[in-house]
């Protein structure tokens, strides 16, 4: 009996059940375990004979879960959430305010004001350590599952999050989409309906990126085609050189704009409905009550409430 829970509840084991769980695909998973095909598909068909049962199979080119795979994959979540709890009551439990506070910041976020709340924080609370990564939404999300940050930096609603069960949210600020343009037909416009912005080509977020992803959500709830993209770009200041270049538009979250200083032949609208979303904390349930987490948190909100987030942004500029 021993071996066999050896053999199931190895750590490397579940990580690749979970990542082809992810993937449904063998080429995918391999390449972000870094490990071969063949060696991928040994594991997973010693895990089955384990098991003593199939826990994927094909229709065609396409890999599905067999009901022991959802089984599997159930049972290795409960596993995960039963670590990820002793892990961070055993924190509660020991070391008030020392050890590692890691943060996962969503790469397209303007990140000045955070830097500066950290070197201050740094003066007060030397004994902690803070890690901050710059991560894609994907990315994100794979730290938070895998407890490897305390908490993210990101924006919402997300919907490509299904479960919500185990997270938890609070709001840092609202943002807003803003439309950043060179034509002259909407000149004097403090506000653009969606449709008027179709007129001129776009340059925007990659597809995978959250904002792309918000807008194309925008533009489908108001019925309409999304703009023709003749470039994606993965950085506010890339965007708006390319778009002062070209004539083109496209759409900078308002937080930048606040921090950095626009050409002066770019112009800029609300859109009409304003494209708003939250800068928020995500973190798994519990985590603020980790006192260290807890405190970086409410400091940071202290922080905020003494000089708000678009007014220090504004400083950046000065």
């Amino acid at each position: 009996m021993r071996n066999t829970q050896d053999n199931i509840f190895s750590s490397k084991t579940l990580t690749y059940f979970l990542q082809l769980a992810e993937t449904m695909s063998y080429t995918k998973a391999a390449k972000i375990l870094g490990i071969t095909q063949p060696a991928l598909t040994q594991q997973i068909k010693k895990l089955e004979r384990t098991v003593g049962a199939p826990l994927f199979y094909s229709v065609g080119k396409k890999l599905h879960l067999s009901d022991a795979g959802y089984t599997m994959l159930d049972a290795t979540h409960q596993i995960n959430e039963v670590l990820n709890q002793a892990a961070d009551e055993i924190q509660m439990s020991t070391g008030y305010m020392q050890g590692e506070i890691n943060i996962g910041i969503l790469s397209t976020i303007e990140d000045e004001v955070f830097l500066d709340f950290i070197i201050e924080y740094y003066k007060k609370n030397p004994q902690i350590t803070v890690s901050i990564r710059s991560l894609s939404r994907t990315e994100i999300w794979e730290c938070l599952e895998d407890n490897t940050i305390d908490f993210a930096i990101m924006y919402l609603p997300d919907n490509s999050i299904k479960n919500w069960k185990p997270y938890d949210t609070k709001r840092i600020v609202n943002d807003e989409l803003m439309l950043v343009h060179q034509n002259s037909k909407l000149d004097g416009r403090k506000h653009v309906k969606l449709k008027d912005s179709l007129e001129n080509s776009w340059v925007t977020y990659p597809r995978e990126f959250y904002i792309n992803e918000f807008l194309r959500e925008s533009f489908k709830n108001e019925m309409l085609n999304v703009p023709r993209c003749v470039a994606y770009l993965a950085t506010p200041k890339q965007m708006i050189k390319f778009a002062t270049k070209t004539g083109v538009s496209t759409v900078i979250p308002a937080t930048y704009i606040a921090a950095n200083q626009l050409l002066s032949e770019c112009r800029v609208a609300h859109f009409e409905p304003e494209l708003k979303f939250d800068l928020s904390f995500v973190f798994r349930r519990g985590k603020n009550q980790i006192p260290r987490v807890s405190e970086f948190m409410n400091d940071l909100t202290l922080y905020l409430s003494d000089k708000g987030y678009f007014e220090r942004l504004e400083e950046l500029k000065k």
